[in-house]
Parts: C-alpha cells; structure tokens; sequence
C-alpha cells in the first residue's frame, strides 16, 4: 500500500441526475453539502431513480449559491429551479425505499421541465431540513443521525485500486466488451487513491483530512451500475462480474458507506488515515 490520498469528490444536487466534480467540500452530518438534496417523484411519491428511469443519468444538476439548482438535459432549455419555502408551499410525503421522509416540492415549472422530458408525471422535491427529516438504518446509526435523499447513508467511498481490480475481471469474463468501466458508474462521493484492491473492506473508521467517518457498510449493488451515465444505455456488467467475486451474502459489494464523526471540509489530495 502507498500514502492513500482523495482522489475525487463527487456531488450529485439531484438524486440519480449528474452531479459535479468540485476541489473540495463541506462535509455535514448527512453527507457533502448539497448531495442528494432533491430528488423526482412520481404521483404516488415514490422516488424516481435510474432504476426504471434510466434517461434520468443525462440530466445535469448544477448547484446554485443558496441550494437551488441548474438543471439541463438533451433537448431542453437550462432551467434555474429556487429553493422553496416550506410555507406556503406545504410538505409532500417522499417513499425512497422502505423510509418515508417529508420534503417541499419545487415550483411549477420544475415539475413541468422533467414531466416532458421523462415523457411522465413526476415532481422535483427538495429536503428542507436534513437534520431531521430522514433517520439513518438504526441497525447502523446512532442516536439522532441522519441522512439526505441519498439510498442509506450519507456518503459513498470507493478506491481506484478496486474499480482497477474489477475491471481486470470484466475483462477476463464473458462481456469482456463491456469493460473497463468508469467509477461513474457506482456514482461515489470519494474516491481515493494509492490503496490495494479491496483493501477498504477492511476498514472500521477512516479520516479523509480533518474528517473522520465511521464505516457502516459495505454498498450493496444494483442495476444503476449497468447503466452507462453518458448514454443511459445498459449492459450486464458489473453485475455479472460482481455475482462472481464480490458476493457478501445477498448483495453484490463494491465500495464503503460512511458516517461522518465529525465536520470540516475534504479536499483533493487529502491524506485518507485508517483509524480503525
């Protein structure tokens, strides 16, 4: 192993949309600051992920100053969506898996931008208040935690290392044309570099700079790493891949959820410590 190092930060505004590779960012107790604060919904308010939508991966959300966003996608004007007020404007019930969250639907125009361009009804959904709104697994957390739209936890870590030895097995599996696979695909928030493979399997509690986060979980894998994030087409790696050599019960690994302990700011280049 060499001196592990944050490679990458990667914060995505927009559940399932594109995000953006920003030098540095603030870490809150529910994630990167401005990570998976929206998200889409459907009439029943269920959340619309790549999943069944996989044309949602070629919309981009830009952050705006203030939490708002700047949305754009194929065939579609730029659309400058304001953070809304939770009065008058109410909350609406969010159903992101088996968790049940409030959160205060954008204006109008918003609704009307990605209901054409998913070619069906669906409404665009912003987390006013993280701290409270959406508790952590209670198998994992502690007390009073909590997390933003993202899946479970508040942020994602995987290493170049492991993406390198995955690929290395794509290639030598029956998709082999398929490879080698971007990190996009497994859409991280940290990615670090100077590892060895699977090494983070491992890990307990890690600091990435001044930060330190507790380790969860290893991230269960799902059809969304199929999907290529630039053409929403999908194939069958990882998956098939994964099903091979990464198989940790029922789910198909690849990458750490991480808790942070503590608040500051990562920044690339930032040594990354294995505390435990």
């Amino acid at each position: 192993m060499g001196n592990p190092s944050l490679h990458s930060i990667h914060v995505h505004p927009l559940k399932a949309a594109r995000g953006f590779t920003p030098d540095e960012a603030v870490v809150e107790p529910w994630g990167l600051a401005g990570d998976r604060r929206w998200v889409l919904v459907d009439d029943s308010g269920k959340v619309i992920t790549q999943r069944p939508h996989p044309r949602v991966a070629l919309a981009a959300a830009g952050q705006l100053p203030g939490g708002g966003l700047l949305l754009s996608a194929p065939g579609h004007d730029p659309l400058t969506v304001p953070v809304p007020e939770p009065e008058p404007a109410g909350t609406t019930t969010v159903e992101l898996f088996r968790d049940k969250a409030e959160g205060v639907p954008a204006d109008a125009a918003a609704h009307a931008w990605f209901s054409d361009y998913l070619g069906l009804p669906v409404r665009l959904v912003h987390l006013d208040d993280p701290a409270t709104r959406r508790p952590i697994d209670p198998e994992y957390a502690r007390p009073g935690e909590t997390v933003s739209f993202a899946d479970g936890f508040p942020l994602l870590l995987t290493t170049l290392a492991s993406l390198d030895a995955l690929n290395s097995l794509v290639a030598q599996g029956d998709h082999p044309e398929e490879g080698p696979l971007p990190m996009n695909r497994f859409r991280p928030n940290v990615v670090v570099d100077g590892t060895d493979a699977w090494e983070e399997d491992d890990w307990r509690r890690v600091a990435i700079g001044e930060v330190a986060f507790r380790v969860a979980k290893m991230c269960g894998r799902c059809v969304v790493t199929t999907t290529d994030q630039d053409t929403a087409e999908r194939g069958r790696e990882p998956l098939r891949t994964l099903a091979r050599h990464r198989r940790f019960g029922d789910k198909l690994v690849f990458g750490q959820n991480l808790v942070p302990e503590s608040g500051g700011t990562v920044r690339i280049g930032d040594p990354v410590r294995v505390l435990e």
